[in-house]
C-alpha cells in the first residue's frame, strides 16, 4: 500500500490525551496547527496565509513518550502517514486532516529541550537448553517460584 507520508511543523494546539484501546494499547492524540508566511511587498511586512489543521495519533511506547514531553502551545514537528476523512456536520461536507504519527519532537529551532532515553525491558536474549539440546520447559519451575512468592506475601 502506498502510504501518503507528510512532516507538519507547527505548535500543539491542545494538551495530548493518553488512553488505552480495548486491548491495553496506549494511544495519544493531539491536534497541531501550523500557518505559512509571506513577505508582503506591498506592506514591507510578513502576512499569515491560511492555516492548516490536523489531529495527530501516536501509539505504544511513542504514546507515552508524547503525552508525557508535549504541552499545549509547545513548537513540534510531526512526521506521519497522511489520512484526509470526509464527514457531514449540520448538512455540511467537511474535511478532517490526519496523521498517523511515525516521529514527533520539539522544534529546537524555536526552542531548548532535555531528552531522557526512556529504558524498557528488553526480550529474553539466552534461552535455557536441555540434556537434549531442545529449550528446556520450565514452565513447572516458574509455577513454583510464583507459588512460593504468593505464600511469602
Amino acid at each position: 500500500m502506498n502510504d501518503t507520508s507528510i512532516t507538519i511543523v507547527g505548535n500543539v494546539v491542545d494538551e495530548p490525551k493518553l488512553r488505552n484501546t480495548g486491548a491495553g494499547v496506549p494511544v495519544t492524540s493531539f491536534r497541531i496547527a501550523s500557518t505559512s508566511r509571506r513577505f508582503d511587498r506591498d506592506s514591507g511586512s510578513w502576512a499569515d496565509n491560511e492555516r492548516l489543521f490536523a489531529t495527530v495519533t501516536c501509539w505504544r511506547n511513542m504514546a507515552q513518550n508524547v503525552a508525557g514531553s508535549l504541552r499545549k502551545g509547545q513548537p513540534v514537528i510531526v512526521t506521519g502517514r497522511f489520512y484526509c476523512r470526509e464527514y457531514k456536520k449540520d448538512d455540511t461536507v467537511r474535511m478532517s486532516y490526519e496523521l498517523d504519527a511515525i516521529a514527533v519532537g520539539h522544534d529546537l529551532a524555536r526552542g531548548t529541550s532535555q531528552f531522557t532515553k526512556v529504558s524498557r525491558p528488553y526480550a529474553a536474549t539466552s534461552v535455557e537448553l536441555d540434556p537434549d539440546g531442545l529449550p528446556a520447559n520450565l514452565s513447572a519451575q516458574q509455577l513454583e517460584d510464583e507459588s512460593e512468592l504468593a505464600a511469602a506475601s
